[in-house]
């Protein structure tokens, strides 16, 4: 079972039309990727200050219904490796009451040095199991 991450729709992450704006959804994606970060034993922040950067160079995201104000939902998170540099954060966002897909998404990254050049820090390979 995928690592998952509860929330809830809050009003001012509605737009115009009374749903979630779209650009909400990336904030979602990012805090639920950071939670199962530490759920592996890794700060995203205490990797930055020693300078292993984990970097996001693609995002896919398919867009299935429009959460609106109010709706609870989670967030599944699940890490695969692609290539020797490069991994893949499989999320999928779920609204809690009907259990309805709403979206799903791939964001390949990697993890670049102090200089910039990518790389993968073993201590990183833990998001794998």
């Amino acid at each position: 079972m995928p690592f998952s991450v509860d929330f809830k729709v809050r009003d001012y992450e509605c737009d115009l039309q009374g749903i979630v704006n779209n650009s909400v959804y990336f904030n979602y994606l990012e805090h639920a990727r950071h939670e199962f970060l530490l759920f592996k034993g890794l700060d995203f922040a205490e990797l930055a200050k020693r300078k292993i950067n984990l970097v996001v160079i693609r995002s896919e995201v398919d867009y299935k219904s429009s959460l609106r104000p109010g709706d609870a939902f989670f967030v599944e998170v699940e890490a695969v490796r692609v290539s020797k540099l490069k991994s893949q954060f499989i999320q999928r966002l779920v609204r809690t009451a009907d259990a309805k897909v709403m979206l799903d998404a791939v964001i390949t990254w990697t993890s670049v040095n102090a200089r910039g050049k990518p790389y993968l820090e073993k201590e990183i390979e833990c998001v794998f199991s």
